[in-house]
């Protein structure tokens, strides 16, 4: 086993660990841990939320889910000998859920779970077909999750982080605060919002403290979109085995990462999503100094994915077109499409005795995956979503034998409030 550089006790919160990390993104947060090129390491990962979320059959904690706090994110690394303008080498070696006697009340090996945000506190993708705050609790042996809130369904998990990124320059973040500002000024008022400004509330940035640390925090960008700096990107196959090239834009690099997921489908589409966990990554890093510019990357991270996805070889495919539901044509609208084709499915699951909200927590869990079939006839963007038909213990396909039907058992814990 490489050597843990960034321990994390799993029975203790964020803030009393032995390195405290972050969750914004601010150049002038210090890194915590520094290793060389060419080091293997580990790190462990707390779950994002802290361990707000609990294993239960309530959805309480996911209506009030403490959206300021997130993501808590382990780092930064600072890698010796890095300067802006290289390109850092990122290998993933190994990536999996704390050990099960580590894992304490918390998210750990035994457990994880995906929520689905009230459209009040976040939203997501289907956020006007599934206003309300919904969990289901999946467990883990081995490589495979199963869910007393999903009956019928396991599958094999593709186990990976959910954000990983290099810090912005000061101004990369002043791009970033500038054009989310103005996004969010276009409608003020909606819900969920736009985008997220920086928000000083719940703020953790590392050893900074005092006015230092007020400073920061007024500044600091939030952590739940993808940026240039990569972040929170959340790619399914960034699993094992998968080498990540991220710009770098101030000495050191200053790498962090969390979120780690056990599976997730195209799009985490239930957006608090995947299957969340705690757990540990195993990182090798090198550097290939100026890479930025020899290899035109001056934003956002390339890579190359993994080799341990899992192997099925059957999958019913749904597509959508960019159509609203009450038939207003849009034009080359992908991200409609993608939702269209997701609602083709959940209407086809149900046929088989699920209910909506648990068909929708299968796409966002399941290793299902997505695509942009066609993005040229105008006007209709044509997107596609396929489901590996062997994650079912039943027949899934359309026979003359009609749906096999499943029990939906004891259902997904829908929040009160």
């Amino acid at each position: 086993m490489p050597k843990v550089v960034y321990p994390l006790d799993s029975t203790k919160s964020f803030t009393d660990q032995q390195y405290v990390g972050h969750n914004r993104w601010h150049p002038d947060i210090p890194a915590n841990v520094t290793v060389r090129p060419g080091d293997v390491f580990r790190v462990d990962c707390r779950e994002w939320f802290d361990g707000a979320i609990v294993n239960d059959d309530s959805a309480d904690d996911i209506l009030n889910a403490p959206l300021s706090t997130v993501h808590v994110l382990s780092g930064p690394f600072a890698v010796e000998g890095a300067e802006p303008g290289d390109l850092l080498i990122v290998d993933i070696v190994d990536v999996g859920p704390i050990p099960q006697e580590d894992s304490g009340p918390l998210a750990g090996q035994g457990w994880g779970y995906t929520g689905v945000f009230a459209k009040s506190n976040g939203g997501g993708f289907l956020t006007d077909q599934f206003p309300d705050a919904y969990k289901v609790i999946w467990d883990f042996r081995g490589q495979t999750a199963t869910s007393r809130h999903v009956p019928g369904v396991s599958f094999t998990g593709i186990v990976h982080p959910g954000l990983m990124g290099t810090a912005p320059s000061a101004e990369l973040l002043a791009r970033w605060t500038a054009r989310e500002t103005a996004l969010i000024a276009t409608d003020p008022h909606r819900v969920p919002p736009l985008a997220l400004p920086p928000l000083p509330d719940d703020a953790i940035l590392g050893t900074l403290s005092g006015a230092e640390h007020d400073r920061v925090a007024a500044e600091a960008a939030r952590t739940a979109p993808p940026r240039e700096n990569g972040g929170n990107q959340d790619i399914k196959n960034f699993t094992k085995g998968t080498r990540v090239f991220y710009p770098v834009f101030v000495p050191g690099a200053n790498l962090s990462m969390g979120d780690l997921h056990f599976s997730q489908g195209d799009g985490e589409i239930t957006f608090c999503g995947a299957i969340e966990m705690g757990g540990f990554i195993d990182l090798h890093v090198d550097l290939i100094k100026g890479g930025m510019e020899t290899y035109g990357v001056h934003e956002n991270a390339i890579f190359m994915p993994g080799n341990v996805d899992p192997q099925y070889s059957q999958w019913l495919a749904f597509s959508g077109t960019s159509v609203t539901l009450d038939g207003e044509q849009r034009y080359l609208d992908s991200h409609l499409s993608y939702q269209r084709a997701c609602l083709h499915a959940i209407d086809y699951l149900q046929k088989f005795g699920y209910s909506d909200i648990q068909a929708y927590m299968i796409l966002g869990a399941a290793p299902i995956e997505g695509r942009l079939s066609g993005v040229v006839d105008i006007p209709n963007s044509c997107s596609t979503v396929y489901i590996p038909t062997a994650i079912f213990d039943f027949p899934v396909a359309p026979s003359a034998d009609g749906p096999h039907q499943v029990d939906p058992g004891m259902g997904v814990p829908m929040s009160a409030g």
